[in-house]
């Protein structure tokens, strides 16, 4: 068994009305942990954004309505890299209000305000003197915020499945088509990302997980709800492999309550084993 951090914001929107109430037969074991905003989960220190997005993109965000929910976001997502750093969990699920991969160093957009993802490696570079990072990006959509942050860091490997195709070592585009079946997704995610991931051996794996691919959400490729699940267990085999099981997924895109519900604790299952 691993022990599986969970890290639930409650400020998170209508796609997510049915948790944490979904996860209680999940909650009950004894192998994974639940830390709450406002009690065991702590916002991100300003200290830490200024290190990864400028002051005026910080400022910019302060004015929104969703500036203390992007803190309790990305906090929640630094909080899991450091607790599996300092072993007190093996991996980790973190429940977002506000996504994280189209928020870049100078600008924010698309629902996502701050990048926890990048936050989360400043902290581990900061804190633990951790070098090697992968993130992967199964959203819909091109995670442009996180390429802006990372694109001349040559010790982060970012993957992302979207609708380019691009290489440039550590910056990965892989285009995925539109009415893409499972088994066709699933078979590109296992060619371009399992042995990439073997040749960088990262220290932790950011998986970027968003639902919006799945048949009848808003960035519909065709995917069934059972794909991402299935993508949880190829992402987790890979930092079982290559990093000691260290990976920590992130709530990004999706909309719909009912595939939220059937994906969410079935992924959560798989990283808990």
């Amino acid at each position: 068994m691993k022990r599986t951090g969970i890290f639930f914001l409650y400020l998170i929107g209508e796609r997510l009305n049915d948790f944490p109430e979904e996860l209680e037969g999940i909650l009950n074991r004894d192998n994974v942990y639940f830390y709450e905003a406002f009690y065991e989960l702590k916002p991100t220190p300003e200290e830490l954004l200024l290190q990864v997005h400028s002051p005026r993109m910080i400022e910019g965000v302060k004015q929104t309505p969703y500036y203390e929910t992007a803190l309790y976001s990305t906090g929640g997502t630094v909080q899991a890299g450091e607790s599996i750093w300092r072993g007190e969990i093996d991996n980790a699920f973190v429940f977002t209000g506000t996504g994280d991969h189209h928020a870049g160093r100078d600008y924010f957009g698309g629902g996502c305000h701050f990048n926890g993802a990048a936050l989360a490696i400043a902290s581990l570079r900061e804190k633990f003197g951790a070098r090697r990072f992968a993130i992967l990006d199964t959203d819909s959509h091109h995670g442009d915020g996180t390429r802006d942050i990372f694109k001349d860091d040559r010790d982060v490997l970012h993957i992302c499945l979207c609708s380019q195709n691009y290489d440039n070592g550590t910056n990965v585009d892989i285009a995925i088509p539109y009415h893409v079946t499972d088994e066709e997704y699933l078979a590109r995610l296992e060619t371009e990302f399992t042995p990439r991931i073997a040749e960088f051996k990262p220290e932790i794996i950011f998986w970027e997980f968003g639902y919006d691919a799945t048949s009848g959400d808003y960035g519909s490729k065709g995917l069934s709800p059972d794909c991402h699940p299935r993508i949880a267990s190829i992402v987790k085999r890979a930092a079982d492999d290559v990093c000691r099981g260290r990976m920590v997924a992130i709530l990004c895109g999706g909309s719909r309550r009912d595939i939220a519900r059937y994906c969410i604790p079935r992924i959560i299952n798989c990283l808990a084993e």
